[in-house]
């Protein structure tokens, strides 16, 4: 244990505590718990990144109507897949969901590489931690995981210092997730360790009198576990401006692009974005039959991790596009496809007129 903080509490100690704590107050009936399966939890896990769990049920218990198998996520379009995601956001993980699916149905023959970390960890979007929570809840192999939730924990029971991004830290909380993983009964464990952050090491007031580890824990100790674990030093995010055409034709329809598969709303259906309105006027001229331009509407901003986007919508009708055009659909909102929308664009085309846009799939 060189290198790292002494452990607060002996391996088998804390196993034991943490154990009986889940038996009586952890979450024995989430819906990728049973049946339980690496291609669930899989799911479950991706979903589950940056996302809370009451959020996560309703979109997994669609996924899984429609993609009940990792080969029909394989075999599925991308678009579908997007569709099933919008709304959850950081899409880039429902894109290396999808393309890791193809990978294991065409090189594991339609299973995932349970057998290692390793080999799990070359699959797209595919980490560490994941792959730990694939292999100890579907197999029962010891491996261990260290998401959000554990390394506020283990942040807290050691009082670590330091921003748990940081490659230094970070390598130190592995080393205590080593450790106090058992081996046995890994799925259980793998689980109480996610609960535990989740519903009583909690970010904001942490329920420290009912903690199990409360009698060892150095940040309670010290007053001050909130303190714990430190923030990433923020930096001011930059701003960008965007107008977006809402291009509508006399049915009422209205014109989308897709992105390109990678990077903003990589492979997602949006509104054409034009930085100017010189810019917006000129594609206008160009594309489309007897443009009647309205008032915009009002500006509003949308948030990445690294940068605002303020947006404004530009409302235009027209009698058709002129020419033939590949890059894109006009868009039924009173019968909307199967389309993965950019949340900002699902918003601005729900104002048009209600509609749902996640139908409950049939089988």
């Amino acid at each position: 244990m060189a290198d790292i903080p002494t452990p607060c509490i002996a391996a088998d100690a804390f196993q034991r505590r943490l154990l009986n704590w889940f038996d009586q107050h952890g979450r024995h009936d989430l819906p990728w718990q049973t049946p339980r399966s690496a291609y669930r939890v899989w799911v479950s896990e991706i979903m589950l990144q940056q996302t809370q769990v009451a959020t996560v049920i309703p979109y997994f218990e669609r996924f899984m109507a429609r993609f009940p198998t990792l080969e029909a996520l394989a075999k599925a379009p991308q678009d579908e897949v997007l569709h099933l995601w919008t709304g959850l956001g950081y899409y880039a993980r429902a894109r290396n969901l999808h393309k890791a699916a193809q990978i294991a149905l065409q090189e594991h023959s339609g299973e995932l590489p349970s057998e290692s970390v390793e080999a799990l960890m070359m699959l797209p979007g595919i980490g560490r931690s994941t792959a730990g929570a694939i292999i100890a809840q579907s197999t029962g192999q010891r491996a261990a995981i260290l998401d959000g939730n554990v390394k506020r924990s283990l942040t807290r029971l050691h009082a670590i210092a330091g921003w748990p991004g940081k490659p230094a830290v970070e390598r130190e909380l592995w080393t205590l997730a080593e450790y106090y993983t058992p081996n046995t009964r890994l799925a259980d464990f793998t689980q109480a360790m996610m609960d535990f952050g989740a519903t009583l090491c909690k970010r904001s007031k942490p329920e420290c009198p009912l903690c199990p580890f409360n009698d060892v824990c150095r940040a309670y100790a010290q007053g001050e576990p909130q303190r714990y674990p430190e923030s990433k030093p923020k930096k001011a995010l930059p701003q960008r401006e965007t107008i977006m055409l809402m291009l509508s034709d006399r049915e009422g329809r209205v014109w989308l692009e897709q992105r390109p598969p990678s990077g903003l709303w990589g492979g997602l259906w949006s509104l054409p974005q034009f930085e100017t309105h010189a810019a917006l006027n000129d594609w206008l001229e160009d594309n489309v039959v007897a443009p009647e331009r309205h008032a915009a509407l009002p500006s509003f901003t949308h948030t990445f991790s690294h940068f605002r986007l303020v947006i404004t919508p530009q409302p235009v009708s027209c009698d058709r596009l002129g020419g033939i055009r590949e890059d894109g659909v006009w868009y039924d909102v009173n019968h909307p496809p199967s389309l993965g929308l950019a949340a900002p664009v699902k918003a601005l085309l729900s104002q048009l007129v209600p509609f749902a846009l996640h139908p409950t799939p049939s089988r």
